[in-house]
């Protein structure tokens, strides 16, 4: 079984390009995953690559701007190239099948870290509620 599912933030904005033949859109960002702190307290994080295709990479490429939190699930897939100077590179990217949109948010708006004031540009017909609100 080859199956992920992350959360995290972009670290840059999604590219997207297409390709020649099909025109088929191939978005690809990276996103910055924290891992469990070690027994002395230290922080590490994780980067790993994502590549989304199709319209998923378009929304991708309107909506997602770097520091939104997504949520990724997909697969992992390896892979190797030879380099300028002929040495052997090994990628390991995460294939998404699925990206949802964690916050909400005019691309060009910066995410903020206060749910309070966050502006989180609800599709038209939703709005949002507060949590005191919430019936459990």
């Amino acid at each position: 079984m080859n199956s992920v599912i992350l959360i995290g933030r972009l670290t840059r904005d999604p590219e997207v390009r297409y390709v020649p033949e099909s025109q088929l859109a191939v978005a690809r960002f990276s996103i910055a995953i924290d891992r469990p702190p070690r027994k002395d307290g230290a922080k590490q994080t994780d980067f790993p690559r994502i590549t989304v295709f199709g319209k998923q990479a378009e929304n991708c490429e309107r909506y997602l701007s770097k520091g939104r939190l997504v949520g990724v699930q997909g697969r992992i897939q390896t892979g190797s190239y030879k380099n300028k100077e002929g040495q052997t590179v090994y990628t390991t990217d995460v294939v998404a099948d699925r990206i949802e949109f964690l916050e909400w948010g005019d691309k060009s708006e910066s995410p903020s870290g206060d749910s309070q004031s966050r502006d989180f540009g609800l599709p038209e017909g939703f709005q949002p509620i507060d949590d005191d609100d919430m019936p459990f």
